[in-house]
C-alpha cells in the first residue's frame, strides 16, 4: 500500500507541474490577446497601417489588417478556453487523487 502511496503522490507532483505549464501557456496566450487588443485599438485611429512581415514593417490595407487581428483574437480566444478547459479536467484529478491519499493515510492511522 506504500509504494501505491508513493505512486499517487509522484502522479500528483506531475499534475502540479502540468498545471504550472498550463498556466504559463495561459499567461502567454492572455499577453498576446492584450497586444492583438491593443493593435486593433490603435489602428482605429491610425492614418496609416502597417504590417510587419519578417524583419520588414510594409503598409497595409487597415481593413484588412483589422481583419487579420479579428482572426489573431478569435484564434487566442479558443487557445485560452482549451487550457482552461484542460486545467479544470486537471483540477478535478488532483482533487480526486488527493482525496485518495488521504483517506490511504487515514485508514494507515
Amino acid at each position: 500500500m506504500a509504494a501505491n502511496n508513493e505512486e499517487d503522490i509522484q502522479q500528483l507532483q506531475l499534475m502540479e507541474q502540468n498545471m504550472q505549464h498550463l498556466l504559463q501557456q495561459k499567461q502567454q496566450f492572455q499577453a498576446q490577446l492584450a497586444e492583438v487588443e491593443s493593435a486593433s485599438n490603435e489602428l482605429v485611429n491610425a492614418k496609416k497601417a502597417y504590417k510587419i512581415i519578417g524583419n520588414l514593417m510594409v503598409e497595409g490595407d487597415s481593413s484588412s489588417l483589422n481583419s487579420d487581428l479579428s482572426q489573431k483574437k478569435e484564434i487566442l480566444a479558443v487557445r485560452i478556453k482549451n487550457i482552461e478547459k484542460r486545467e479544470e479536467q486537471l483540477k478535478e484529478k488532483v482533487k480526486s487523487l488527493q482525496q485518495k491519499v488521504l483517506k490511504s493515510l487515514e485508514t494507515k492511522k
